[in-house]
């Protein structure tokens, strides 16, 4: 189900890099969250143990490994080396299941088991369709949802990409998405953050970094201190490339204290991924105006479950202020007439050098959002607000 080791979104591989070159001893744990609380069937442990198996075979081939080294230009050929020699240690990975509730961890050096959290979620997804066998729509019919979003897209005059690898339906249907969605690349749509996909239609990987950079950074150096020192740290690794900050890990209003001149000017934008869209909008607006920067000159990418209803909202109300871009996942992966999982994986501790296991927590801007310890995210609570 997983055929390339790039079948993986794009952010994995720019933070694996950065971890390798500032935090190369740290270990950390991932943990599976099933916000749906969707039952598993019997057998579906051995299942996904077997795919995990099968995972340890993949390695960078030859055509991909000069794909990254021409359109990566900021991914170093001693990193690349180092992703050719790579393989998945299935032994990283322990699961459970037990009355239909599923169990997952991940454990191991940070800068290896990065990669496992989106294949994992895309594997649980696929394996849980195939074995229930709920009816889908024909492939026909897919491609022609898809066919009508990107008109919609086109329409609306903006840039859209595929976030949706971890909660797809299938590897065959994210391939017929991406086939579809790949003739609009002269019009709205802009890239995929699978690098395989991205890789096999010639597109252009999209992605900077995700939560857990920043919720290790406050493992090792405190909720407040995060944000300002993990961009620090992606400024040193990527000298202004890949410059859209995710700014949501331990809420928005938090972030943006820190995100000062310096951050404002060297990053070329925002990611918006939880609370009201529009709030976000406004308060990002009104930072840059309150810096004295162009808010037109910056970039907002908005990735929250995202439909064309909700993009056309987003785009009326920024038109003239903001750029604007979207990430769009289950929407474009696993719009087939079913339901799609509400599964997530999250770091859920981290070991820097020279420290005692800490746990790490996600403060969202939406309390169903929160992932981790609960008297962590408590305490975290506690320190932002004084």
């Amino acid at each position: 189900m997983i055929e390339s080791i790039l079948d993986n979104d794009f952010y994995k591989f720019t933070m694996q890099k950065a971890a390798i070159n500032i935090f190369p001893r740290a270990t950390v744990r991932y943990q599976f969250t099933n916000r749906g609380n969707t039952k598993f069937p019997d057998g579906f442990d051995k299942l996904l143990k077997e795919q995990i198996d099968e995972m340890k075979k993949l390695k960078l081939t030859k055509e991909e490994k000069a794909f990254i080294l021409r359109r990566c230009y900021f991914l170093d050929p001693a990193y690349i080396d180092f992703l050719a020699g790579y393989r998945f240690d299935p032994n990283e990975v322990s699961i459970k299941l037990q009355d239909g509730d599923l169990s997952i961890s991940v454990e191991g050096p940070w800068f290896r088991t990065i990669l496992w959290e989106v294949p994992l979620l895309a594997l649980v997804s696929e394996l849980y369709f195939q074995e229930t066998k709920i009816p889908k729509y024909s492939d026909e019919k897919i491609r022609q949802i898809a066919e009508e979003k990107m008109n919609i897209y086109d329409s609306l005059g903006i840039k859209v990409s595929d976030f949706g690898t971890r909660r797809r339906y299938s590897y065959k249907n994210h391939d017929i998405i991406i086939d579809t969605l790949a003739k609009h690349s002269d019009k709205s749509f802009v890239g995929t953050s699978n690098v395989h996909f991205a890789q096999k239609y010639n597109l252009t990987p999209i992605g900077t970094q995700a939560h857990e950079w920043f919720m290790f950074h406050a493992a090792k150096y405190g909720f407040k201190m995060a944000n300002k020192i993990a961009l620090e740290h992606w400024i040193d690794i990527y000298r202004g490339d890949l410059g859209i900050a995710l700014s949501d890990t331990f809420t928005t209003d938090l972030f943006f204290k820190f995100f000062d001149t310096k951050f404002a000017k060297l990053f070329d934008g925002v990611r918006h991924d939880s609370g009201d869209s529009l709030v976000f909008a406004e308060k990002a607006i009104n930072h840059y105006k309150k810096l004295g920067i162009d808010p037109t000159t910056k970039t907002i990418v908005f990735s929250d479950s995202l439909t064309p209803d909700k993009v056309k909202e987003i785009r009326d109300f920024c038109q003239g202020q903001i750029r604007i871009s979207f990430g769009i996942g289950t929407n474009f992966t696993n719009d087939v007439g079913v339901t799609p999982l509400n599964i997530v994986i999250k770091m859920s501790a981290a070991k820097p050098e020279g420290q005692d296991w800490v746990p790490t927590i996600k403060l969202s801007d939406v309390d169903g959002k929160h992932t981790g310890d609960k008297d962590m995210i408590d305490l975290c609570k506690r320190i932002i607000a004084m």
